[in-house]
């Protein structure tokens, strides 16, 4: 057949009789190039005699197609059915009422015989097109501005997509109506979504059009339009990908299930004071942005100094949307939300990373964005770094930026990636600046192995990047000038190794302590600073497979790109120094150049490991699908079989957990209010720092209604020395009681040493000392009535020493 022509009906019977003899008329008259074709009349469920007025014909040549069941369901429907049913090796879509003459059909076939179009469509919006007959006003106004809608948001370069008079290549046409399931007017918008999304290029061709009376578009029409390009743009998930996404989430609550159920009284006992100190960050930022503070500052631990917070991964980005949840259910509970749902979020980001980019095979993608997101040094953090944990933002950074690379769309490709980027500062900036590190040792190596592509992608790129600096550093430049110059803000920071804080060969073959099967905390922690740094410890199997899918493989040139960017992570996260295996030699490592640079100062180099993971996963990924589509049985079993044991020994425990010790009634039931008077402080006995930050829990039981001095937080070592620390310098008196903490032994306390612990307590501005229950609570206790001079008084739980009665040296 040379040519089908498809009309869909409803309630036609006025218009259609006309319709059907001018088109058969021009298709039979003398001169007409088309030898053989068919007139398809898809009805809509009519309930006039649309029907009758097509079987009466006695032309075989025009035919009717109709659907299962009844009811009018619209025009996408009709055409479904109709275009199914088409022969042809053209298929033209009209409209029943003529509204474009069938003469126009000789300038669209014009251009398809022309060759490199798929489609030629008839448009009111191109130069040459003239028009008849104008609609109503109002309808002109809407048209034009469901176009201008369906140009920004749906279909660029088609200027008009609703004219009904559209010319197809047959086999193409089927292929896009039948992948259709919009059954309304924006069908037209769907199927031509589909020829640019396969490479099919379309054609515009002016053409004469008229209004016609008995137009069946209704008011409430114009909405439904809009909401059917709205589920085009966001279409409904595959039943595969719902899967994903649940399993992720499954993956993630039992990551958690020792504190899920009950955030509030359990605690993840490997974060060590971690959880602590995040909930405090949360707690601290939903009382500023309720109070309308300075979301950036906060003076309630570390007084009289203060904190910067935005030198404090506090994650704004999340926890002041978050302050009503805060406010209402506390920090715990926001904690444990933001940690739980953020993983889920970040596996199913990778996981559409993916399928977008490497894979279409749904269980592979699944494979390399759960390996991406559940990776050893990933479940590490998970303990207590959510900054490092939650990263949904890295994949939709990193696919924006790839876009850049094509070409199209640079300025709004480069505004997005701008707010991106700004908006991931506020989550976490060091993950932001690993990706960075990755993207680069990605983006050489892989032009290296393509460098006509990379020729062509530098120029857009660039230009984006560019755009994408100009959108973000607006809207990052104050609280960033705030981190790096305001008040307690600091530069670099000590990790306690003069050496640096890389990994070792063996932390990159090892298995990590979480480890399901094979962990060993002994071993484990011999190799990491602690557990929650266990940045490495991807295990010998799967650095076998990654090896050997590298090789099998390499031909791929995004293959040899990810195998080199993991490769290299790996490689500087053995940090400045490198340590030889079985040689007791250490050798200068490429961290070296690194580790002087502004930002990678501050950076735990053991870290950058993390770039293998999604490196890593994105490689498994494409080792599973082709493993998927392999030929012989016996080598597919085979392979699947090795990705089963290398992955084995990384699937993760459950996060240890226990009953979390009860805050003190003191703080709980309010007693200490009497003891603070205006701007005075608590003063913890002794005082809160990295290793024991238990007061911060008390301190946000209160309601955060006290300040108090010392604490766990990132500062500068002194008011001389920016040089950045955790917690505080000690003072005299906060030494002193440290030590107690520590041995149990009670100090010689003379004069002098009253004399400093009262300048400490003034210093302080201290209304009272308070001591908790604790190991050595006795001694502490003596200590304190020693420095004091006079015994403390039991209340609530605790003992207080309170400052306001008679002077500190019991005179």
């Amino acid at each position: 057949m040379d040519l089908s022509v498809v009309i869909p009906a409803y309630n036609e019977e006025r218009r259609l009789g006309p319709t059907l003899d001018a088109v058969g008329r021009h298709l039979d008259a003398t001169g007409s190039r088309w030898g053989s074709w068919e007139i398809l009349v898809a009805d809509d469920g009519s309930t006039d005699a649309t029907r009758e007025l097509v079987t009466v014909r006695r032309d075989s040549r025009v035919r009717l197609v109709t659907g299962s069941g009844s009811g009018n369901r619209g025009k996408g429907h009709a055409l479904r059915l109709g275009v199914a049913a088409s022969r042809g090796r053209r298929v033209l879509v009209m409209d029943a009422d003529l509204a474009t003459p069938v003469e126009e059909l000789e300038r669209l076939e014009k251009v398809l015989a022309a060759g490199g179009h798929a489609a030629a469509i008839g448009s009111r919006a191109v130069p040459g097109a003239t028009l008849g007959e104008r609609q109503h006003r109002m309808r002109e106004v809407l048209g034009a501005a469901g176009n201008l809608l369906i140009r920004r948001t749906t279909l660029r370069g088609i200027r008009d997509t609703q004219c009904g008079f559209k010319l197809f290549d047959g086999d193409k046409a089927r292929a896009a109506f039948a992948a259709s399931r919009l059954n309304g007017y924006a069908v037209d918008v769907e199927v031509l979504r589909h020829f640019q999304r396969a490479g099919w290029p379309v054609a515009e061709v002016p053409v004469h059009w008229s209004h016609r009376p008995g137009s069946k578009i209704r008011p409430a029409d114009y909405p439904r339009v809009l909401r059917d390009l709205v589920r085009l743009r966001f279409p409904a998930p595959k039943p595969a990908d719902v899967l994903a996404a649940v399993l992720f989430l499954a993956m993630a609550v039992t990551l958690y299930s020792g504190r899920v159920l009950d955030p509030a009284h359990r605690y993840l006992t490997d974060s060590l004071q971690d959880q602590n100190q995040w909930e405090w960050f949360f707690a601290v930022t939903a009382d500023n942005v309720a109070r309308l503070r300075n979301p950036l500052f906060t003076d309630l631990q570390g007084f009289p100094g203060g904190v910067n917070l935005m030198a404090n991964t506090t994650m704004p980005g999340l926890s002041v949307p978050l302050t009503p949840v805060t406010l209402l259910f506390g920090p715990a509970v926001s904690l444990s939300l933001v940690m739980t749902l953020g993983l889920a979020a970040t596996a199913l980001a990778w996981y559409r990373l993916i399928v977008r980019r490497l894979v279409r095979q749904r269980a592979a993608a699944f494979a390399g964005a759960a390996l991406a997101a559940f990776a050893p040094p990933m479940v590490s953090h998970a303990n207590a770094h959510p900054n490092f944990v939650v990263l949904f933002m890295i994949p939709l950074i990193i696919d924006r930026a790839l876009r850049l690379t094509t070409g199209e769309r640079v300025a709004r490709d480069g505004v997005v990636l701008g707010l991106m980027a700004a908006y991931q500062v506020f989550l976490g900036e060091e993950p932001l600046l690993l990706t960075a590190l990755g993207l680069l040792v990605f983006a050489v190596s892989y032009g290296i192995a393509r460098p006509d592509v990379a020729r062509a992608a530098v120029r857009p790129a660039l230009n984006g990047l560019a755009i994408a600096a100009a959108v973000c550093l607006p809207l990052v430049v104050y609280p960033l000038a705030w981190q790096f110059s305001g008040p307690q803000s600091y530069s670099g920071i000590d990790h306690g190794s003069a050496t640096g804080v890389g990994n070792s060969v063996r932390a990159l073959l090892s298995f990590a302590e979480r480890s399901l099967v094979a962990g060993d905390a002994g071993r484990a922690d011999a190799l990491s600073l602690n557990p929650t740094e266990q940045n490495a410890f991807y295990g010998w199997p799967l650095v076998l497979l990654a090896f050997a899918v590298a090789t099998a493989l390499w031909r791929r040139p995004v293959v040899r790109a990810l195998a080199c960017t993991a490769a290299a992570a790996a490689v500087l996260s053995l940090g400045p120094r490198v340590a030889l295996p079985l040689t007791g030699v250490t050798v200068p490592g490429p961290w070296a150049a690194l580790a002087g640079l502004p930002l990678f100062e501050s950076v735990i180099e053991s870290r950058v490991a993390l770039v293998c993971a999604p490196a890593l996963g994105m490689l498994l990924a494409l080792a599973v699908d082709r493993l998927a589509r392999a030929r012989r049985l016996g080598a597919q079993y085979a392979g699947l079989l090795a990705v089963c044991l290398a992955l084995l020994p990384l699937i993760p425990a459950p996060l240890k957990s226990g009953p979390r010790a009860p805050a003190p009634a003191f703080f709980t039931e309010g007693a200490w209010k009497a003891y603070v008077r205006g701007d005075e402080t608590l003063v913890p006995v002794p005082l809160a720092e990295p290793e024991a930050a238990e007061a911060l829990h008390w301190q946000t039981a209160a309601g955060l209604g006290f300040r108090m001095p010392g604490g766990y937080f990132n500062g500068p070592y002194g008011d001389g020395d920016r040089t950045g620390v955790y917690g505080v310098p000690l003072r005299f008196t906060a030494s002193l009681l440290r030590d107690v903490r520590y041995t149990g032994v009670v100090p010689v306390i003379d004069a002098r040493a009253r004399a400093e612990a009262r300048e400490d307590l003034a210093y302080w501005r201290a209304g009272a000392l308070v001591l908790a229950p604790q190991r050595y609570e006795d001694r502490l206790r003596e200590t304190v009535d020693k420095l004091v001079g006079r015994p403390g008084k039991r209340v609530a739980g605790v003992w207080v020493w309170d400052l306001h009665q008679g002077t500190h040296d019991g005179s």
